[in-house]
């Protein structure tokens, strides 16, 4: 297929993830986001929605913020095949043209979005933390971390359409639901071929997740280079058990081996927004800030009262962590006894 040009085009589209029947959280996040793009070029959100059947997923999308839902259902659509995926949304890119398309960093995303890009000709930047609109050339700016997180570059694509990203989950917010907002559902078929559905799932096998997921935790205690060793993590396991969250790390200590690449914090690790974050003898390098300064509330302990952590934290504590979480724990105790 020939790239399209910006010519024939129009509209922010979002690539609506579900999973059992469910939308993913990014779903949401990238409606809102693709909400405030469409203001700044004075277009309208449209989400495509690829599933077996809708339920209430389109209604939750419209409520979020899309104008428009473009739902395929299909049999082949409800667990994630990348041959049926592909062939709907390219099938939905030739009709439309659309401007910009968003998807999820998220394994589904990861893997769609490349072959999306090379069906109809176009870029892609992948995992996205920032998107704008250019006010001069109304170019998407889309902003992702290079070289190892040590850089920031911004891309742009001023010659292919749609312009793609997929945006890593929690970077973006997703807005309040507006119960009973107006919005356009339609379905589309693109005629599945024989090609597209050579794929049969058989089965589906889950496992139960070795550790917790940071990206939906309320409270996360997240340990640096200055814990000092994998041993002295159970100290932060001790305080995560007491208040009910969950343990995460800087990138050092990932690199360290001491804790799990799952529960990396950062530009090269996940973005977190929970409604309290622990900064646990972290320094507060660029690169950790970029994946936690979202967060609710902060709480720094460090020995260095030079560190930059303390300048994005709602309190400081200058001290020993090793004398500090121990006396932050008996208190905490003490609380819930009482």
């Amino acid at each position: 297929m020939e790239s399209m040009n910006n010519e024939k085009t129009g509209g922010v589209f979002t690539f609506a993830e579900q999973v059992d029947g469910e939308l993913s959280k990014v779903s949401l996040e990238l409606v809102g986001k693709a909400r405030e793009l469409a203001g700044g070029l004075g277009t309208s959100v449209t989400a495509i929605l690829p599933c077996a059947e809708m339920g209430n997923m389109a209604r939750e999308l419209v409520e979020s913020g899309a104008d428009r839902v473009i739902v395929i259902a299909h049999p082949s659509l409800g667990d994630y095949a990348t041959e049926p995926y592909a062939h709907a949304v390219a099938s939905v890119i030739r009709r439309e043209h659309p401007e910009i398309l968003l998807y999820g960093a998220t394994s589904i995303g990861r893997d769609l979005a490349p072959r999306i890009s090379a069906r109809v000709r176009t870029g892609l930047t992948a995992d996205c933390t920032s998107l704008e609109i250019d006010p001069e050339t109304k170019a998407l700016r889309m902003t992702r971390p290079a070289f190892g997180g040590n850089l920031m570059a911004t891309i742009v694509s001023p010659n292919h359409r749609p312009q793609m990203a997929t945006v890593r989950p929690g970077v973006m917010q997703a807005l309040v639901p507006e119960k009973g907002r107006a919005g356009t559902i339609e379905t589309f078929d693109p005629g599945f071929t024989k090609g597209a559905l050579d794929v049969e799932i058989l089965e589906i096998v889950r496992r139960a997740a070795d550790t917790s997921d940071i990206g939906s935790a309320d409270i996360i205690v997240a340990g640096g280079r200055g814990v000092g060793s994998r041993e002295k993590f159970a100290l932060l396991e001790e305080l995560a058990g007491v208040l009910g969250g969950t343990v995460a790390a800087s990138r050092p200590c990932v690199e360290a081996g001491w804790v799990e690449p799952s529960r990396q914090v950062g530009q090269t690790g996940r973005t977190v927004r929970p409604k309290v974050y622990f900064a646990i003898g972290i320094s507060g390098a660029i690169q950790h800030l970029a994946g936690m300064e979202g967060s609710g509330l902060i709480i720094a302990v460090n020995n260095d009262e030079t560190a930059p952590i303390f300048s994005v934290a709602d309190l400081g504590i200058v001290g020993d962590l090793n004398e500090v979480i121990p006396r932050l724990i008996q208190k905490v105790r003490a609380a819930k006894a009482g």
